[in-house]
């Protein structure tokens, strides 16, 4: 919004007010949209919170969970609408809207945050922890992800850089080279594998899908989701930035053999934006709490670190980089599986953090590994772009 008005506008302001061409560079622009989130955020959540207890809307909590979560009942929650809005605005704010990137991964994160937004709406209007019947949620959830990725991956109108590249699968630690127009062969499969688009259609919504609910399951200690979402939106905003970056004539992905997607460097300013709002969010959401963030957040920011994933082309790498979510997400398969088929549970309790939970672990404890956790993942990750 700003950018289009102060910089691309017709009246070009920067013409007569040179200091205006600093909006050029994605990398000021990246500061201030994680300025802007972060200040949005510290600026609203005490009247937030100071709302939500006057009107009694607090959190419900699991009858089997850990007792030492019974306490927590009635704290303020849906706190991810105000971590939504700062993304949002800020994104809107500092990035350039021409861009379509930028306006899908918006529709992602504030598509998936109305479905937790009825999702913690019901279960405060029944106080029920259960809400939105799981069905009708994931139904939702596949449904608006798939709408988005039949355009990503089926319109020939975008840009040839990305139709180059978008039915081709980057695989962590293995090089990602163009083939050679009159003799594709050249390569080995590996480094070309081509998926036909309704596949790939289904394999992005899959993406989305599973990352969403991965963080979703994630957040059910204070602060344990938002920290892992703040290192990935920091990750995502460096290999988004190398994805469309050429420095001295230099192609950056094509020397780093990864994936050349010019469009993805706008997704830097949303990245940011994330993990500004994250930390004004993290201020109020650290161990005690004084809001949660409900489904409205954790869905969102799923969505939106599942939606980077698959617009920087690093969907296999997501696996890595978000392994924390992943190892939550699995621990419940695990549990429920077991269960069914031998009467047996794998762990005390799933998801994995409340296992840790009910071995004597405190609160603390299991909330700061967990993102240094996160933070060794993110560095693997990044240490892929060399080692291929």
């Amino acid at each position: 919004m700003l950018y289009d008005w102060l910089y691309n506008d017709v009246r070009n302001y920067a013409e007569w007010l040179r200091f205006l061409n600093v909006l050029r560079y994605v990398p000021f622009r990246v500061i201030m949209g994680m300025l802007t989130a972060m200040f949005l955020s510290f600026a609203m959540y005490p009247w937030f919170i100071d709302r939500m207890r006057k009107k009694n809307v607090g959190q419900t909590v699991r009858d089997d969970g850990p007792q030492t979560h019974f306490c927590k009942k009635g704290t303020p929650t849906m706190g991810g609408a105000l971590v939504l809005f700062s993304v949002v605005l800020s994104t809107a704010l500092w990035s350039d809207l021409d861009n379509p990137f930028v306006w899908l991964v918006l529709a992602i994160t504030v598509g998936y945050g109305l479905i937790g937004f009825i999702d913690d709406y019901l279960k405060i209007r029944y106080a029920d922890s259960r809400g939105m019947p799981g069905r009708f949620k994931l139904l939702f959830q596949v449904l608006l992800a798939a709408v988005i990725f039949l355009y990503v991956f089926m319109d020939n109108s975008l840009p040839a850089e990305w139709l180059q590249v978008r039915h081709r699968l980057a695989l962590p630690f293995v090089a990602f080279d163009n083939p050679p127009v009159d003799n594709p062969g050249q390569l080995a499969w590996f480094q070309y594998i081509v998926l036909p688009p309704w596949f790939y259609v289904a394999f992005a919504t899959f993406v989305v899908v599973a990352m969403s609910n991965a963080v979703n399951l994630t957040d059910g200690l204070d602060g344990l989701a938002i920290g892992p979402v703040m290192v990935n939106a920091a990750t995502y905003l460096l290999l988004a930035y190398i994805a469309g970056l050429t420095l001295f004539g230099i192609n950056i992905p094509e020397y780093l053999r990864i994936p050349s997607v010019p469009m993805a460097s706008e997704l830097t300013i949303f990245c940011g934006a994330i993990f500004g709002a994250g930390i004004g969010f993290l201020w109020f959401n650290t161990f005690p709490a004084q809001v949660f963030m409900g489904d409205v957040g954790s869905l969102a920011l799923g969505g939106a670190l599942g939606g980077m994933a698959v617009f920087t082309k690093n969907e296999f790498l997501s696996v890595i980089l978000g392994g924390i979510f992943v190892l939550e997400a699995v621990s419940v398969i695990t549990q429920v599986v077991s269960f069914k088929l031998t009467g047996k549970r794998v762990f005390r309790m799933a998801p994995i953090h409340h296992h840790f939970e009910l071995k004597g672990w405190a609160e603390p404890k299991v909330i700061v590994r967990f993102w240094i956790i996160s933070i060794m993942l993110a560095l693997v990750a990044l240490g892929s772009l060399k080692l291929r």
